[in-house]
């Protein structure tokens, strides 16, 4: 059997993790996990491969801790077909909103996107020269040869006379001179010049294709999102709709290309690797799956389609098929992360047989003062350095001492403790409270640094913490 050939070891994986989420290595080891037995199982045998089904995730952990974030830069790694979406934006079939098999269907769309972003990409060239033909064809028109009215009404067969009219017609035609051709040299120069830029800004009138086609379908639920292309359905028996614009020769390029590019990608190649990929690379992430659980059993009210969602969504977690505007899906392989905070309910709470279709649980920790100060300094593109960035735009450096950022963070968890705990986007309230006057003032100021020390984290932030009525209008 063929070793698997990626290097995308569950380490590695793990290390791309840690550069932008702090802690929570359980639930970094079961999606590192995951993702590679994904791998494993596309180099077996088919006949192996399609019994292996996704062990499925569940995410339980308050708010800010990282769940959405290790789902995101899981897909972002792969880049797998991945979507985010919210339980609560479903309701069971019956009720008026989305039905649970949008989700694929919007699935299915971001792969249909990724993979004509990959093959417009790679036609590129020939889509340029053919973009530069059309666009010397409006600045400098060719001469084409006009059908004669005798050589189409020859098509019908008019009668012999009419024929034989027509005949010395088209002799005497004949005899008279060429229409002269389009001059190639001075077509050539035009191509040089526009390929050296130096037509840039010459203004130019060109046609392009009107994509005001689609009508969307009503009535039918979860068929809102499919559509039907007017042009497409009859097969081409309708004429494109174009309209006329005026530009820039920049401008008239990219459009162009961009047209050209879409006449050179196969749809229907592009329609059958999408539904491929969604198939077997697919990953959705099911936030606020605790929304959807109802306690204790108990559907009163609002709550009455709660356990219905439950019971639409089992399908699709289990494998089922769901037909798209590009073919049919089966959600065998898809991968389901969901996640809840799970604060008034249990994930016991959900109905049993949704329970098994999530085998692996993984609990987030609350985030601790040493991990807050972590996520203000170390990842990429941590919030200290988009502050550092955003003011450094004023001719100011901004500077944080590791004791103030220690500061930010020991009275960031101060008030997740007391209050309602929403982990990490506690920080971005703090951080907005301590600078605000800095933010303010800076592009008036003079000075070329400013330091954030301990002291000033305290004078500008202790009395948002303590001050436990402002608290309450305050995250």
């Amino acid at each position: 059997m063929n070793k698997i050939k990626s290097d995308l070891t569950p380490a590695k994986i793990i290390e791309y993790l840690n550069r932008y989420i702090i802690g929570q290595d359980k639930a970094k080891r079961a999606v590192a996990i995951a993702l590679r037995n994904r791998l494993r199982r596309r180099s077996l045998p088919p006949e192996v491969a399609h019994e292996i089904m996704p062990k499925n995730i569940l995410m339980v952990g308050p708010t800010g801790v990282g769940k959405t974030e290790i789902a995101r830069r899981l897909a972002t790694l792969t880049n797998a077909p991945f979507i985010k979406v919210e339980a609560t934006k479903f309701t069971e079939i019956g009720y008026v909103g989305r039905d649970v098999e949008t989700i694929i269907r919007d699935l299915t769309e971001f792969a249909v996107s990724m993979v004509r972003r990959r093959m417009i990409e790679g036609v590129q060239a020939p889509a340029k020269e053919r973009a530069e033909q059309r666009l010397l064809d409006a600045m400098y028109p060719r001469r084409d040869k006009k059908i004669s009215m005798p050589d189409f009404m020859r098509v019908f067969k008019i009668d012999k006379d009419d024929d034989e009219n027509s005949e010395e017609e088209h002799e005497d035609k004949k005899e008279q001179p060429a229409a002269p051709e389009v001059d190639d040299k001075t077509r050539q120069r035009l191509l040089e010049m526009l390929r050296d830029g130096k037509l840039d800004n010459r203004d130019v009138e060109i046609e392009i294709n009107d994509t005001s086609n689609n009508i969307p379908i009503f009535g039918t639920p979860g068929m809102e999102v499919m559509g039907i292309n007017l042009t497409e359905m009859l097969g081409g028996m309708l004429p494109k709709r174009t309209k006329r614009r005026s530009m820039k020769v920049t401008d008239a390029l990219k459009i162009l290309q961009q047209e050209e590019a879409e006449k050179l990608i196969d749809t229907e190649a592009m329609a059958r690797e999408a539904l491929e990929i969604t198939q077997e690379e697919g990953i959705v992430f099911l936030d606020e799956i605790d929304k959807v659980v109802v306690k204790n059993g108990s559907s009163h009210g609002p709550d009455v389609s709660r356990e219905g969602v439950q019971r639409d969504l089992l399908p699709i977690v289990e494998g089922s098929s769901v037909q798209t505007r590009y073919g049919t899906v089966k959600t065998d392989h898809i991968l389901f992360i969901a996640a809840g905070a799970f604060s008034g309910v249990k994930p016991s709470d959900l109905i049993p047989e949704l329970q098994g279709r999530f085998p692996i649980r993984v609990e987030l920790e609350p985030l601790s003062a040493e991990h807050l100060q972590q996520i203000l300094t170390e990842p990429e593109n941590s919030l200290v350095s988009q502050y550092k960035a955003l003011i450094s735009t004023e001719g100011t450096e901004l500077t944080f001492t590791d004791e103030a950022t220690a500061e930010i963070a020991r009275l960031a968890h101060k008030m997740n403790s007391e209050m309602e705990d929403i982990g990490a986007r506690r920080l971005h309230t703090m951080m907005e409270q301590l600078l605000e006057e800095i933010s303010f003032n800076v592009s008036d100021m003079d000075a070329e640094k400013i330091e954030i020390t301990p002291e000033m984290v305290r004078e500008k932030l202790s009395g948002l913490v303590e001050n436990r009525d402002l608290r309450r209008y305050l995250l």
